[in-house]
């Protein structure tokens, strides 16, 4: 399949020529012919005069003016004029981002360095530690890690000595964090730029700073995606996009939307990833960040060489590799030789393979050298000694303190701790209650159980049934079902006694109990029982006594009135790794027609022993992780004609 939109080489570079140059040559012309509004200049004066000393104050009057540099220009000369340097530094680092966000990093330093200046001049940390951030931030990007490191360690070193420090500094603070985790990300130490990212998440939560959080879910997303853990990876990003369109971030979107596609790519999704890339670039040309427009490049050579779209693919990685190389991005650089050289690998083009593979590992090199791994060690673990040091100073100061505190709050402790001991005592009686109660309730069931068991009318029955083989003078059978009688009574009191046995004992008493009820039915009831494989049913453990209340309907509601043949089926089954499935399936009359029978009777037989095994199974089942379940089923045929009722018990067994 053709992908319509692509670009050559030639097109885009001269599309980002033509664009930049416009820029800069609208940008001049403004400056130099248009005049900034007499509204504009009175804000100007009256914020001067007032003198706000923190970025916030100020940020909250020229927010809707800060990414404009003609009124940011004047505004810097203004403030300049007036000697208010808090205004020119804020006013200098507007300026540097524009500049940085165009990929003008050598104009945006030199604009942060002079805001460093101004910072200094008003003795005003909020804005020293803002500008060496900035200045940190941009030296980052292309990939300068010691100067970075030093300029967001000098940036936290003074934010250390301040006690209380003001939402601004806190997000410096946020800030040199998140770098930090970046400069790690660019070292592979996935593990512990994610522990930076989630100290620097704690912060931005506090301070409710959503884009904050959007850029540090972003920042774990990627470090989870070089870690192999895409579906994390994924989670993270679409979270960072929320936030993003929450606070109507055109960059932070772009950005998102330029990882999911990488991501979609690693999965063999390269067509998805396309098609989120190809609107993204268009965006992220319009945004005018080099930055960007060489990821998308890089990632859109990628999608559309799995795509089998060599050429196509070619000029987007050569165009990302040149953007790259013309604002020094080391490792968009070593990116673009790697893909460069699984290209020439796919267009079995060998010689050129190894010649992108070599360029890219000795750029793998320079980066992740030695020296700054340990430069970047060394300056943490001094960071950190230092800050612990300070606060073991602090803590031994206040220790005095702290013991006067405790002595006073001795006589409360005791107390508290008396209250606490009887608070447990009391939640103590009030469980075993609960517990007894409970108890209760199981042995309460468990004679209603047995009750139902061996009610008076079944023991009856069953003997005056014996009895007439003995009238009979049919001695074989009195003896036999005497026998089993004795049996059954046996075997019912002694599972009574127990709260599970093995399905194996269960279905021997249910056998005894069948052949009992079948002498009333002159042995014309067929019960038969099946055992799938691989069920051992000595080793599964089931409540005692509850299958006996669903063969009594059977026999007494369903098939005590019909003529014919008499069936009883019943089948243990298999039915999930955590389940057995007992299905007890009659060919009776149904239950609509037993119920009108029912209705019709004077002497009507209370059957209350349903009830009570879904109470015993209920409470046997809090013991597993899943709980039991009973189906009712009426069978039909094609005609609607009652063929009978099924009954499945699902049974937990783990």
């Amino acid at each position: 399949m053709k992908f319509t939109l692509f670009y050559t080489y030639e097109h885009v570079n001269l599309r980002i020529t033509l664009l930049l140059s416009f820029f800069f040559c609208f940008f001049n012309l403004v400056s130099h012919s248009q005049e900034v509004p007499e509204s504009f200049k009175k804000l100007s004066d009256s914020l001067i005069l007032a003198a706000p000393d923190t970025y916030r104050k100020l940020d909250s009057v020229l927010r809707q003016k800060r990414t404009d540099t003609l009124f940011m220009g004047y505004f810097n000369k203004a403030s300049a004029d007036k000697k208010y340097y808090i205004g020119q530094a804020y006013a200098l680092n507007q300026l540097g981002r524009k500049y940085r966000d165009i990929s003008q990093f050598s104009k945006a330093i030199s604009l942060h360095k002079l805001a460093l200046k101004a910072a200094e001049k008003s003795n005003n940390l909020e804005f020293r530690i803002y500008s060496l951030n900035m200045l940190g931030v941009i030296y980052r990007k292309s990939d300068a890690i010691k100067i970075a490191l030093d300029y967001h360690q000098e940036a936290l070193a003074l934010a250390a000595t301040v006690k209380n420090p003001s939402n601004g500094i806190k997000r410096s603070i946020n800030v040199a964090l998140n770098s930090i985790g970046n400069l790690y990300q660019t070292l592979r130490q996935y593990d512990i730029a994610i522990a930076q990212y989630k100290k620097s998440m704690i912060l931005e939560k506090e301070l409710n700073n959503k884009l904050g959080l959007a850029i540090n879910y972003q920042n774990i997303g990627e470090c989870l995606e070089n870690k192999g853990q895409l579906t994390e990876a994924l989670h993270h990003y679409r979270t960072s996009l929320d936030y993003n369109n929450e606070i109507k971030n055109n960059k932070g979107l772009i950005i998102c939307k330029n990882s999911i596609a990488k991501v979609y790519i690693i999965q063999n999704k390269a067509k998805e990833a396309l098609e989120i890339l190809e609107p993204n670039l268009l965006a992220a040309e319009n945004l005018g960040d080099m930055y960007i427009i060489t990821s998308i490049n890089l990632n859109m050579g990628w999608a559309l060489m799995e795509l089998k779209e060599y050429t196509v693919s070619e000029k987007h990685l050569n165009q990302g590799l040149e953007i790259a190389k013309n604002h020094h991005f080391p490792s968009f650089i070593s990116e673009g030789y790697t893909l460069l050289s699984k290209l020439a690998t796919y267009k079995e083009s060998y010689k050129n393979a190894l010649l992108y593979y070599q360029k890219a590992e000795s750029l793998n090199i320079a980066i992740n050298s030695e020296v700054n791994r340990k430069y970047i060690y060394d300056l943490i673990i001094k960071y950190e000694t230092e800050k612990q040091n300070n606060q073991i100073t602090t803590l031994a100061n206040e220790n005095t303190l702290i013991n006067l505190r405790l002595k006073r709050k001795t006589n409360t402790l005791i107390i508290g701790a008396l209250g606490m001991a009887l608070l447990t005592f009391l939640l103590y009686i009030l469980y075993r209650q609960k517990e007894l109660k409970n108890e209760k309730k199981i042995l309460t069931l468990e004679q209603s159980m047995l009750r139902s068991q061996m009610n008076p009318h079944f023991l009856f029955n069953s003997l005056n049934s014996i009895k007439l083989y003995i009238i009979n003078n049919d001695k074989k059978n009195a003896v036999h079902y005497l026998n089993k009688f004795s049996k059954l009574v046996r075997k019912i009191l002694e599972a009574s006694s127990l709260k599970e046995i093995s399905l194996f004992d269960e279905l021997e008493t249910i056998e005894l109990y069948m052949n009992i009820e079948n002498i009333r039915f002159s042995n014309e009831i067929n019960f038969t029982t099946q055992i799938d494989e691989p069920i051992d049913p000595h080793n599964i453990k089931i409540p005692s006594l509850i299958l006996q209340p669903f063969l009594e309907n059977s026999l007494w509601h369903g098939l005590s009135t019909k003529e014919g043949e008499k069936n009883i089926d019943l089948r243990v089954s298999k039915e999930h790794e955590n389940y057995i499935q007992i299905t007890i399936t009659d060919n009776g009359i149904g239950r609509k027609a037993s119920e009108r029978l029912k209705k019709n009777k004077v002497l009507k037989r209370i059957s209350i022993g349903i009830d009570i095994t879904k109470e015993r199974l209920a409470n046997f089942s809090k013991d597993f992780d899943n709980s039991f379940q009973v189906e009712i089923i009426d069978l039909y045929n094609s005609k609607k004609e009652a063929l009978g009722t099924r009954v499945i018990l699902h049974i937990p067994t783990s």
